[in-house]
């Protein structure tokens, strides 16, 4: 063994060692390779960061662009809240549908990819269901791995030992030669991740635990809102039909305020922002707010209007529509001594109060008519939107709380069909092949900016930094361990001590050493490397190639082990909450059944 392994194998400890210590940053320690590989002479300085210009590097941060702009959009919660609607309550039929899915469709495209855009329907479903994102995002990344043991071109190491294949005088795998290997690890996956996920309930370990931030419900709670909302159907033969807000004058005649008009439009139903020149509809649905706690009843009869139930959760339920927050009256406002009908706040902002708290008590009865002071907090209502635009006028108020439902919103809904267009425009181009997948992706970016799904600004932060570099700092080790012999020393001793065992144990054998060369190289580096020792191990014991292949393949893709095993498990690192030891005990174990269900299935199922 050279000075130069030495020092490499020292250096990948030490990086290890700190991993596991989770001290410095990972991301941090992933610059160590780079700056002393080539201070060393081991590699050169375009060796060390030939990472940052690897494809597969620019097709990671392409595709949280296009993540993000699913999530600007809608789409990913729309998928949450149908993963949430299909699994009835059930966070185990949640964690196998969610697996499912994305090995699913990991199985046809890239599985890095696929885990990109579903990080953030993961921690939406997470947020909606009130569980630690950690118990979700270890399933979604091993999804993702077994993903790549579906098909042939459900990873690249599939199509590196096909390649092997060919180029030594056999026939290639068949595109679903994977597929029987890949379900029944799949199944085993979803059935040990029912069980691994109890011991994923980390929060995020890099920040302290916060108060849990207050919602819609806890704003009806505090402000008292059940007390003088209404809602109020109007009836066919009411004479409001077809007057504007403006005539009605539901203020002078009621002392009543319209906050929201619902509104059935074919199958869909819309809610729509009150205005002066509104018009009112038959089966419209008003919602109401009797400032003055004044009994509706006589109204109802008198404009043959329908009373209908306000439940506590229907600001909630509305919420992708319908937003609130907390505004605060600096001392130096001008609506001081001032109330919230003669400042005109609705025609102004476009928003309408319907609470007031004074010494953090509820004032229920002409909350609109009293005078404001400084230091009370407002509650306003209305289209998310222009909640936004409130946070910009600093001058007169502070946006002082914003409920947890305001980070579900996708301010950019309306081009829902501009996103999936696409993403179908990506995934096409994948599947295909047509184009390399990082012009695939950098497409549909572009397409996204010009569909204005997202903005320049929000692609930058759109970008998961620290997980990148994090990929590109390891990077220089696969070149380091080719170039001091580090992998052919470890080959040829696999070749010495299992030689001449029995074909099932050399198997074995085989599937350990590249699932622990994948640890610290890619795993199409792994495939690349292992699968003509795989070949010619084969050939000295007179055996069929294609078990010893396969084993490569589906070893390479088993990178459960640490999280720079694999781009798709340093993805879910930090929106996980993990530590590098978390994927240890995970996922050693689960190495261990992948490698048992090779051993046995492998050899009986492919021609000797």
């Amino acid at each position: 063994m050279n000075p130069q392994l030495l020092l490499v194998l020292g250096l990948l400890g030490l990086c290890v060692a700190l991993f596991i210590a989770n001290r410095p940053r990972m991301d941090v320690v992933a610059l160590l390779p780079i700056l002393i590989l080539p201070v060393c002479g081991i590699i050169s300085l375009p060796e060390a960061l030939a990472g940052f210009s690897d494809p597969n590097v620019v097709l990671i941060g392409l595709l949280f662009i296009v993540g993000d702009g699913l999530v600007r959009t809608g789409i990913a919660n729309k998928l949450g809240e149908f993963l949430l609607h299909q699994s009835a309550g059930s966070e185990a039929k949640l964690v196998v549908l969610l697996m499912l899915a994305v090995s699913g469709l990991g199985s046809i495209m890239s599985s890095t990819g696929v885990v990109a855009i579903f990080i953030p329907v993961a921690l939406f479903v997470a947020e909606a269901r009130k569980v630690a994102p950690g118990r979700l995002m270890m399933p979604l990344s091993f999804a993702g791995l077994i993903s790549g043991m579906l098909t042939l071109v459900g990873t690249a190491p599939n199509l590196v030992a096909d390649s092997a294949l060919q180029h030594a005088g056999f026939q290639g795998f068949r595109f679903f030669s994977f597929t029987p290997f890949g379900i029944a690890i799949l199944t085993c996956g979803v059935l040990y991740m029912l069980v691994a996920r109890r011991w994923l309930n980390r929060e995020n370990s890099g920040s302290p635990p916060r108060a849990p931030r207050r919602r819609l419900i806890d704003f009806v709670r505090d402000y008292n809102l059940a007390a003088h909302e209404h809602r109020i159907r109007v009836l066919r033969d009411s004479p409001l039909i077809g007057q504007t807000l403006k005539e009605i004058d539901v203020r002078g005649r009621g002392n009543a305020n319209v906050v929201a008009i619902e509104r059935i439009t074919g199958n869909r139903r819309e809610l729509i922002e009150p205005r002066a020149d509104s018009r009112i509809f038959a089966g419209d649905v008003l919602l109401i707010d009797y400032f003055d706690d004044a009994d509706p009843t006589e109204a109802l009869g008198a404009f043959k209007l329908e009373a209908l139930p306000l439940r506590g959760n229907y600001f909630t339920d509305q919420s992708g529509e319908l937003g609130m927050a907390e505004v605060l009256v600096p001392p130096d406002s001008e609506l001081v001594g001032k109330s919230v009908i003669t400042c005109e706040f609705r025609s102004k902002y476009r928003l309408n109060v319907i609470g007031l708290r004074r010494d953090r008590k509820a004032i229920t009865s002409g909350h609109l008519d009293e005078k404001l002071r400084a230091g009370d907090t407002l509650l306003v209502i209305g289209n998310w939107r222009n909640i936004r635009e409130l946070q910009k006028r600093k001058q007169d108020f502070l946006v002082l709380t914003l409920p947890a439902e305001f980070d579900q919103i996708a301010p950019e809904s309306r081009r829902a069909p501009y996103a999936i267009a696409c993403l179908a425009v990506m995934m096409l181009l994948m599947i295909t092949g047509w184009v390399p997948n990082a012009i695939a992706a950098l497409i549909a970016c572009l397409l996204m900016g010009i569909t204005r799904c997202l903005n320049l600004d929000r692609a930058y932060r759109a970008i998961p930094w620290p997980s990148l570099i994090l990929i590109v700092g390891m990077m220089p080790f696969s070149t380091a361990l080719q170039k001091t012999g580090g992998v052919d020393l470890a080959v040829n001793g696999l070749l010495h001590l299992f030689g001449d065992a029995e074909p099932r144990l050399l198997l074995a054998a085989l599937f350990i050493l590249t699932a622990v060369t994948g640890l610290f190289i890619s795993n199409t580096a792994t495939a690349v490397l292992m699968a003509p020792i795989a070949l010619n191990s084969a050939a000295a014991i007179g055996a069929s190639p294609y078990p010893f292949v396969m084993t490569v393949a589906l070893a390479a893709s088993a990178a459960f082990m640490t999280p720079v095993s694999s781009p798709v498990n340093t993805l879910v690192m930090v929106p996980g909450g993990y530590r590098f030891g978390d994927f240890i005990r995970i996922g050693v174990p689960f190495t261990i059944v992948v490698l048992l269900i090779t051993v046995l299935l492998v050899p009986w199922l492919l021609p000797s």
